[in-house]
């Protein structure tokens, strides 16, 4: 099953405009409040690489969270329903590791409704 799965995923790599860079700064940005009300932001956009976990929001937080997203990083239920909580310039990284996982990644790949 996994396998079937895997040849309907089309293959990505890290955007060129972060792989072509010889340093890269990375920053983890998670899920949990801590950042709210600190205004860091300006200083998050400023890294080469921003990874996402989960369904931190970015919407309506940008001073404190910044507004750039590199990497998505989720499990299939921690994944945001805003269909703008995915840029088009981002990668979208689903952690699967349950049978179910797997279910919805077919799913989603083909359209379907699970």
């Amino acid at each position: 099953k996994l396998k079937n799965l895997l040849e309907l995923l089309p293959e990505h790599d890290l955007p060129e405009d972060v792989k072509s860079k010889h340093c890269k700064r990375c920053v983890v940005v998670g899920s949990g409040g801590i950042l709210h009300g600190s205004e860091l932001g300006h200083l998050l956009n400023q890294f080469d690489v921003v990874i996402r976990l989960n369904d931190a929001p970015v919407q309506g937080y940008t001073d404190h969270v910044g507004n750039k997203t590199t990497i998505r990083m989720t499990y299939p239920e921690g994944a945001p329903l805003s269909e703008h909580e995915y840029p088009p310039a981002s990668l979208f990284v689903a952690v699967l590791f349950k049978s179910v996982d797997f279910n919805w990644l077919q799913a989603m790949v083909k359209n379907e409704t699970l």
